[in-house]
């Protein structure tokens, strides 16, 4: 049980496992921070394999990566670990200075030798994540060779070929470029397995905080790394997987919880003008999409593909059900992000939506299934499409789980239709791109397992189209083909962009300087205070 002694112990033991939680507390401890949010995503906090929303946020805040985006200019990037770095002229070598005054939660001062066995461990366990450095030509066999300390203070980092200069640097921004500390993390190894088993439910970084709680889709604890170097406002944050809003915002307000997460709109709009609550908010490169898998018959005609897209009422939804939350986006790439595109395609139009569905052979619609995450706002949202596809004559069987459970399923392609939330990976539009556009091997031995492939979607100039734009030097001529790239994908891709996330924070009034990172993983927890 989360108990109120829970709350306000220490850091020293191991890690509890709160059972359940008290439908109510008294009010939060003074130097503790109550979160509530859904977290039931959550598989995994070694950094080598974090590749959900709640664990990637929770990284962010336990670990420090080399490099990492500009809180004060939009679009650039500032050192983290690195001091300063430096690319040569081919543009092939990256060498990293570190600063000298980041510890470890032992203690210990970050090296390069921890930087590079960070890495190296990344492409030898080739976890879901791995892809993000494994794309720069690095394989279990020379990335010892290609990623290296050379000294205390200094990595070295050689690419296989030319990729663009901001490209590279973002994906090291990534959370799966988290440092881990060796010592640590191999004195837990077992079986070869490089400190995976223990680093799925313990950290080893050199963050504000440190990892000394979870109990799944229950509650995870944050402690102050005393050895981080690094100011914090609050020594203990608790973050609570309540998945209805309505709870949160009662938590909320008898003070059981300080900060919500997921309120809906209408929660939202009772707020704005309470005085004992502020509004924290940012745009998210997070979108919400349907994925038609290519290996149904019916979902593998192009024109189903289309006729699904301008079934749907798009405003409808956006203002009936998520104001202020979610807005209608229809591109791969959501606002924000280099070479977005903000026009609106597709409405509703039900005769073209029927159209299509003739052409392709399926005058009658067809019976399909479909999975989503059954949480505020989707399960709403899932509905709305369920009655606009049934009036173009497609039967929605609606399938909702927990959100593990339908990523684990869409992982294994074992859906029909699915309803999904995807976040960038990083702030390069290469993340979405290649996510939605690359599929070179779509057999179960590929090693690019993200969206196109989980659907079986196949589109060779896609393919080719991103890779040339991965490697493209020029940033005028690298926005321009990533145009072009969506304008292809919005007539051919088996995938329809739905919305683009407005992510929310709320905040009771003694709760200040909690910020929303435009991804989860630039979400940081160190600034907050509590009076």
């Amino acid at each position: 049980m989360l108990t109120r002694r829970v709350l306000l112990a220490g850091s020293a033991g191991v890690l509890s496992a709160p059972a359940i939680l008290r439908p109510a507390l008294a009010a939060t401890p003074k130097n503790a921070v109550v979160m509530v949010k859904q977290i039931d995503d959550i598989i995994s906090f070694d950094p080598a394999e974090s590749y959900e929303f709640s664990n990637n946020e929770m990284d962010a805040n336990c670990y420090r990566r080399l490099v990492r985006p500009d809180p004060n200019k939009s679009g650039e990037l500032s050192g983290d670990l690195a001091e300063k770095w430096t690319v040569s002229d081919d543009g092939l070598t990256f060498t990293f200075k570190l600063r000298d005054d980041a510890h470890f939660e032992t203690g210990k001062p970050v090296t390069a030798e921890d930087v590079a066995f960070s890495f190296q461990r990344v492409v030898l366990l080739n976890k879901t994540p791995g892809f993000i450095l494994t794309q720069f030509g690095f394989t279990k066999d020379n990335v010892q060779d290609m990623i290296r300390a050379l000294d205390d203070h200094t990595v070295q980092i050689k690419i296989g070929q030319v990729r663009a200069t901001s490209f590279v640097l973002y994906c090291l921004s990534a959370n799966v470029g988290s440092v881990v500390e060796k010592a640590t993390v191999m004195s837990h190894a077992t079986n070869g397995d490089l400190g995976n088993g223990w680093l799925k439910t313990h950290t080893a970084g050199a963050g504000a905080y440190k990892l000394t709680s979870w109990q799944a889709s229950d509650s995870m604890i944050a402690d102050a790394n005393p050895h981080s170097g690094m100011k914090v406002g609050v020594r203990r944050i608790v973050v609570k997987h309540v998945a209805e809003p309505a709870t949160q915002l009662l938590m909320l307000q008898k003070g059981d919880a300080d900060i919500a997460r997921d309120l809906t709109a209408d929660q939202l709009k009772s707020l704005m003008t309470n005085k004992d609550y502020s509004i924290a908010s940012a745009g998210q490169a997070t979108s919400m999409y349907i994925a038609m898998n290519q290996a149904i018959p019916e979902l593998a005609k192009p024109e189903v593909h289309q006729a699904i897209k301008w079934a749907i009422d798009y405003e409808a939804i956006a203002k009936n059900i998520t104001p202020g939350t979610w807005s209608v986006d229809q591109y791969f790439l959501p606002k924000g992000l280099p070479g977005a595109l903000t026009d609106v395609p597709f409405k509703k139009d039900v005769a073209k939506a029927k159209e299509l569905l003739a052409k392709a052979g399926l005058p009658n619609g067809f019976s399909i299934t479909m999975d989503y995450i059954s949480a505020a706002p989707a399960s709403d949202i899932a509905q709305a499409v369920q009655a606009d596809l049934a009036a173009i004559g497609i039967k929605v069987s609606l399938q909702p789980g927990e959100q593990k459970q339908v990523i684990t399923k869409t992982r294994a392609r074992q859906h029909q239709l699915a309803m999904l939330v995807w976040g960038s990976d990083y702030f390069d539009p290469n993340s979405n791109a290649q996510a939605f556009c690359e599929n070179p091997d779509d057999s179960d031995s590929s090693k690019l397992k993200i969206l196109a492939w989980r659907s079986h979607f196949q589109n060779a100039e896609l393919t080719a189209m991103s890779q040339a734009a991965a490697k493209e030097l020029d940033s005028k001529k690298r926005i321009a083909m990533y145009e072009e790239m969506q304008r292809k994908f919005r007539e051919e891709a088996p995938f329809a962009m739905l919305l683009q996330k407005n992510a929310t924070a709320v905040s009771r009034k003694d709760v200040k300087g909690f910020v929303v990172g435009p991804l989860p993983d630039y979400t940081k927890y160190d600034a907050i205070t509590k009076a």
